[in-house]
């Protein structure tokens, strides 16, 4: 039996520890490198919403979800996927269950019970943390290299290294996009990072920002390039957030980038037709001013007659209720973003998300060129592409004992 190969893994979020999971329990001797004092921040950050780990519809559905990288990605969730997800974390001793959106959540809807099981299976593996230290890239003799906050440097030579520091989203959870300049500098394709799953800005007036800023409107649809998604928005002093506008955040970023911006519409009483609509707001207005009018006889809300006069709507049309067009003109900061847009290009990595321009180096997790929203899947894409990194170091590995046997001479 081979020794144990030592193994850097940097970036102690969901990819990189179920990467250290699989690889210690193939013998090997892993350490996870992380630049801030505990594991997963990211991870428990996003268990304050119940932790939605992965989904339960039909597995075709799921991996199209992943639009453009669905090609690519699909062999790795199938390798890994949303049953086997579940199973994983029933091991932990976390049960799962499904919600009524087909969501899957723990049953304790804490990602902080997973974590800490977690954490005990991976030290009884023989995972080791080297936390507080900051990587800094390779120096001439190929070492990785690592600041400590004391401003020290260390240096280690690995025969693997698996890179999983996630995008550059919520950077003060650890995830900065600093690899960015350091992977181009070895002449590594990495797509620019953007936001997605995010708000998108719109210039109210301020009229219209101090009184309805931080107030939330429902039932709401939108659509955009033949898409339709009900849901809840909020309005924020700068634009919109929430679920609908999430979704469509990869084609609505990507208007914007290619025009200067894109027209949002909303249906602002989704379950009526538009037909009903004007029918009940044929009835005599009377003395009621237009707002009364539109809140009794058409059932908006405040904030509903609000966007009306945002948009210059004076008088009673149930066109632009149920259609109403609102101007985005920017995506949120990247920084205030639930995930990130693209990474290590695709032409980047071999098969087994090694880098072409450095053998031995492996990447997972968000870094990759991959986007998908809310609802199970960047968990799940996160933890799939962990699987396969380190499947690829692994079979890394044994090519390279293979290789070396075959130039052992034979004994005389």
């Amino acid at each position: 039996m081979s020794s144990p190969s030592q193994i850097v893994i940097i970036g102690a979020g969901p990819a990189g520890l179920r990467a250290a999971e699989l690889l210690a329990g193939a013998g090997q001797a892993v350490t996870i490198y992380d630049h801030l004092r505990s594991p997963a921040r990211k991870l428990l950050m996003a268990g304050r919403g119940g932790l939605n780990l992965t989904h339960s519809e039909e597995l075709h559905t799921f991996i199209g979800r992943y639009g453009a990288a669905a090609g690519w990605m699909a062999p790795l969730i199938e390798a890994f996927p949303p049953s086997a997800l579940r199973q994983w974390c029933a091991g932990l001793g976390q049960a799962t269950f499904v919600g009524s959106s087909g969501r899957v959540f723990p049953e304790g809807l804490k990602a902080s019970p997973v974590l800490r099981a977690w954490l005990r299976r991976l030290d009884g593996l023989g995972v080791r943390f080297a936390l507080r230290r900051r990587w800094t890239g390779w120096d001439d003799a190929g070492r990785l290299t690592f600041t400590t906050e004391d401003g020290l440097v260390d240096t280690i030579a690995p025969e693997a290294t698996l890179l999983a520091l996630g995008g550059a989203s919520w950077p003060r959870l650890g995830s900065d996009g600093g690899w960015v300049d350091i992977l181009a500098g070895q002449g590594v394709a990495v797509t620019p990072l953007a936001p997605a799953n995010c708000g998108f800005e719109v210039p109210w007036s301020e009229h219209f920002r101090q009184k309805f800023a931080g107030t939330p409107l429902k039932p709401v649809s939108v659509s955009f390039g033949g898409a339709r998604i009900q849901g809840e928005l909020m309005i924020t002093a700068r634009g919109l957030e929430g679920g609908p506008v999430y979704a469509l955040s990869a084609p609505l970023r990507e208007a914007i980038a290619a025009t200067g911006g894109a027209t949002l519409t909303l249906d602002l009483r989704p379950g009526l037709s538009q037909t009903e609509l004007a029918k009940r707001l044929s009835v005599p207005r009377g003395s009621q001013s237009l707002s009364s009018y539109l809140r009794k006889a058409g059932g908006l809300s405040p904030l509903a007659v609000g966007l009306l006069r945002e948009a210059g709507v004076t008088g009673v049309d149930a066109v632009m209720i149920k259609a109403l067009p609102l101007r985005l003109t920017a995506a949120a900061p990247l920084g205030r973003a639930i995930s990130t847009a693209g990474g290590v290009a695709l032409a980047a990595i071999d098969a087994g998300l090694m880098l072409r321009a450095r053998p031995g180096v492996f990447v997972a997790g968000e870094m990759l060129d991959w986007e998908a929203p809310t609802g199970g899947y960047l968990l799940q894409g996160c933890f799939a592409t962990g699987a396969a990194a380190a499947r690829g170091v692994l079979a890394w590995l044994d090519r390279g004992r293979a290789a070396a046997r075959s130039h052992v001479p034979s004994s005389p």
